[in-house]
């Protein structure tokens, strides 16, 4: 990762990540969402997350978002744009964003010169991202930069998240880690989504649950109780370190000093929408 301190880039995404994804279980998502007529959570999301994809049907989501049921999926989409098109979607996503992120952050946050230079700097981390290969990534690349510094760190934010987890999927498919025993191995390291979160939302039974532990526990990877052996805890290991070597353009674009100080920011601004209750207080941990 060229002159980058070990795992920056990683510890950049991790606070950049929770400031994209915090509009997902925001009410104002939902009450914006219930205006245009979509019911329930799952609907909000796929539309919200694949809009800037065009009105696209079950497949492509499927294979870009993963780790999704394709029943579920096939429950809601092309199903969706027939309810409100992609560009009213995403116009609700950002005025849903703008609200929520007064909410979490307050609005002298939002106006202040630290705003402003983190959206610059993630802007400029940005630049470095590739589309190739990359299909949520292009979709959002595609869309206009909004002219609030909020809004811009927002977009920013979903760029180089959406990055990263265009390359992660491509890791789980050379690890042979299909969507549930992702989710499963994630859970065990205390860091993925609950059982219970995971299940819900992604569209999968607890049977489907218990059989990707099953073949977890046959890899080897997984003990009798659920947790990661020594070589699951490799396994993923692995998994996040050549995430990282295929995420690492756009943090070695931004250099060693902007890495750093866009952590130092979007940190503090992720800490503050954490403790103003983000997140579902259940939704992460084993569960």
């Amino acid at each position: 990762m060229g002159s980058l301190p070990e795992r920056a880039a990683r510890r950049c995404h991790h606070v950049l990540n929770p400031l994209h994804s915090a509009h997902y279980f925001a009410p104002e998502a939902s009450a914006e969402m219930t205006a245009l007529g979509f019911e329930g959570w799952p609907a909000t999301y796929f539309a919200l997350r694949s809009a800037a994809m065009g009105p696209v049907g079950p497949g492509p989501v499927t294979a870009a978002f993963y780790v999704f049921s394709p029943a579920l999926v096939a429950t809601h989409l092309p199903g969706a744009w027939r309810t409100a098109d992609p560009a009213a979607v995403l116009a609700a996503r950002l005025r849903a964003v703008d609200a929520s992120s007064r909410r979490l952050l307050g609005a002298d946050v939002l106006a202040s010169p630290e705003m402003a230079e983190a959206a610059g700097l993630a802007l400029r981390a940005a630049e470095g991202c590739a589309p190739h290969g990359r299909a949520l990534y292009a979709a959002h690349a595609g869309l206009e930069v909004p002219d609030a510094a909020h809004l811009a760190l927002w977009h920013a934010s979903t760029l180089l998240r959406e990055h990263r987890g265009d390359g992660h999927v491509a890791v789980l498919l050379d690890l042979g880690l299909d969507p549930v025993e992702a989710m499963v191995s994630h859970t065990a390291t205390g860091k993925g989504m609950t059982p219970k979160w995971a299940t819900g939302s992604r569209g999968w039974r607890r049977t489907d649950w218990e059989a990707a532990g099953e073949r977890l526990r046959a890899r080897g990877l997984l003990t009798a109780d659920g947790e990661l052996t020594g070589a699951g805890r490799a396994l993923r290991a692995e998994l996040e370190e050549r995430t990282d070597r295929l995420d690492s353009a756009p943090y070695a674009h931004l250099g060693e000093a902007g890495v750093a100080r866009l952590t130092e920011l979007a940190g503090g601004f992720a800490r503050t929408a954490l403790a103003a209750g983000a997140f579902p207080a259940d939704a992460f941990g084993k569960g």
